[in-house]
């Protein structure tokens, strides 16, 4: 299996290629985020690339590149429309999964889905431990209100 769920719908991986999509197709997803910002890979697997063949594939695909230092309020709602755009499986990969998880632990607590506990959990029990989020998605929970 590709990727490691953090909840039900949402999961995470590494850098995918297009020859993972067969495989994630017959996984059940049906739409994939990219969380890898185009300068940190070859052309091959550019966003541009991964979405042609995802799309031949029947797979939605979003483009929500986090850099070093880029995360914003804007690019938070960003991840979450993604999400919400589809009611099937979605993953979303970055380098190592972990840009990806907290783009996710972001949006669910910009639309106050799950508690800080419930999040972090879920972070955890995919491999992605942050056991000091929590102010942060406190921060962000309050711009939701």
């Amino acid at each position: 299996m590709i990727g490691r769920p953090l909840d039900q719908k949402v999961f995470v991986a590494p850098q995918i290629t297009t020859d993972d999509l067969d495989e994630l197709h017959s996984e059940g997803f049906s739409a994939l985020i990219c969380n890898r910002p185009d300068a940190e890979v070859s052309p091959d697997l550019s966003s541009d690339a991964i979405k042609a063949a995802a799309a031949s594939k029947g797979f939605t695909f979003a483009n929500v590149p986090l850099s070093s230092g880029g995360l914003t309020i804007e690019l938070i709602s960003a991840h979450l429309k993604a999400i919400d755009a589809t009611d099937g499986k979605v993953l979303s990969y970055c380098a190592s999964g972990t840009r990806s998880a907290y783009l996710w632990a972001f949006a669910m607590a910009l639309a106050d889905r799950l508690s800080d506990e419930e999040i972090l959990g879920a972070m955890e029990q995919a491999g992605y431990p942050s056991p000091g989020l929590g102010p942060q998605l406190d921060q962000v929970r309050s711009l939701s209100a």
